[in-house]
């Protein structure tokens, strides 16, 4: 089992570029929704970086950020032809809209594509060998940390589920019990007749046990798991509501708001399993 959330990054020395980082962050969504930050001229790298997460991601919101530090050898260039049309735009602007703000230094060496290092012209394709272990090794410490917070929420929802089970367990015992007690105190047959048909919860009682059956067994998959462990506590929840609702006895009630109590938590924690 794997939590949506988790953070893995590696560095590793890419010549002729220098110190690349590559850092994945990841959190709860319903699907696989990938959003890159890639540094100029390694966008073409995207489809290839995306089918490796992929590979081992299923579901979650992830964040892949890769940092170039540039080799001491890398020489600065200005394309000029660019920066040429950037400062003839900024002074339309600055003349259309009456903006007194000068155009600085700082600004236009800023500007996308205007700085670049003469490495940038190397095909990317080349370099893709050593960018995909860079890649699989963030993704492997992404992985681990996803699959340690996992551990700590299938503990957790087994808890959940044997108290579920525990809390059924007691209210089939209770309704035999006041059920019989109440039917002692009615007079006429069509009473008993009308208290047992309005105050039967055999249906939701079975499937009930059933959905907790099903959600243990859940547990024990592999893969991605979450979608499923949470419709079936939708559908846990739905039986005990109705059950709550059904019931005549204080003993029983007070175990039905706690069954819904655990259930809740129960939903609360899924919505973070991949």
């Amino acid at each position: 089992m794997q939590s949506m959330t988790g953070f893995g990054s590696k560095e590793l020395e890419v010549p002729p570029y220098g110190k690349i980082t590559l850092e994945l962050k990841s959190s709860n969504h319903k699907f696989l929704e990938t959003v890159f930050h890639l540094p100029d001229g390694f966008l073409s790298l995207e489809d290839k970086i995306k089918k490796r997460i992929e590979v081992k991601i299923k579901r979650g919101r992830l964040t892949c950020a890769m940092a170039v530090a540039a080799a001491k050898t890398s020489r600065a260039f200005i394309n000029k032809a660019l920066l040429k049309n950037y400062i003839a735009a900024l002074k339309k602007i600055k003349k259309d809209f009456v903006i007194l703000d000068e155009i600085t230094l700082s600004t236009l060496i800023h500007l996308p594509g205007v700085l670049y290092l003469e490495t940038s012209s190397i095909p990317k394709q080349n370099v893709w060998p050593r960018i995909k272990l860079l890649v699989n090794g963030a993704l492997d410490e992404l992985v681990k940390t996803r699959q340690k917070e996992g551990k700590a929420l299938l503990g957790y929802l087994k808890v959940r589920q044997e108290a579920l089970k525990t809390n059924l367990v007691f209210i089939e015992n209770r309704s035999k019990k006041a059920i019989r007690e109440k039917l002692q105190t009615m007079a006429t047959d069509e009473e008993r007749t009308s208290f047992l048909k309005d105050t039967d919860i055999t249906e939701e009682k079975e499937r009930l046990a059933f959905h907790i059956s099903n959600f243990k067994n859940k547990l024990s998959k592999r893969g991605a798991i979450g979608k499923e462990l949470d419709f079936i506590a939708q559908e846990m929840q739905r039986e005990a509501n109705t059950l709550g609702a059904k019931t005549f006895d204080l003993g029983i009630s007070a175990r039905a708001v706690q069954i819904k109590s655990q259930i809740e938590k129960i939903r609360e924690q899924v919505q973070n399993i991949e």
